[in-house]
């Protein structure tokens, strides 16, 4: 495992969580391998209702849905922050485990939505270290 890994792997992880807030859909979308999952285990609080997506075109679906009701996006006065991340690496695999908190009204007062725990897993492909599976649970 090298440290080289862990860092790319890590700023993914913070690219993904920027693109959330204020990046192009498919910017954000690069960042997933092709076959990727993503799984809300509980929405409770976020008017989302609990879903896996897999599949760029499911992922992309579930970006536009979560965009239109301005839950991320460019002017949608969100933050993801992402931290007290842990890395496995095993060869061409990784598994992450990362606390978030999502904060809404960043212009003003900004107010914390939800926190949790993404658990993630990664892929090392010719273009480098992508998102393969991430579900997203409260704490």
């Amino acid at each position: 495992m090298s440290v080289d890994d862990r860092v790319e792997i890590a700023m993914l992880i913070a690219r993904i969580a920027q693109l959330a807030d204020d990046g192009s859909v498919g910017a954000y979308l690069d960042c997933f391998t092709t076959d990727a999952e993503w799984e809300l285990a509980d929405a409770s609080g976020i008017g989302l209702e609990v879903q896996t997506r897999r599949g760029r075109a499911d992922l992309e679906a579930g970006v536009r849905e979560r965009r239109r009701q301005g839950m991320q996006g460019p002017g949608s006065r969100t933050r993801h922050d992402v931290s007290t991340i842990a890395i496995a690496v095993d060869g061409d695999r990784a598994s992450s485990r990362a606390y978030y908190r999502y904060y809404l009204d960043t212009h003003a007062t900004p107010r914390l939505a939800t926190m949790g725990v993404y658990d993630d897993a990664f892929t090392r492909g010719p273009d480098g270290w992508r998102l393969a599976r991430r579900t997203i649970t409260r704490s």
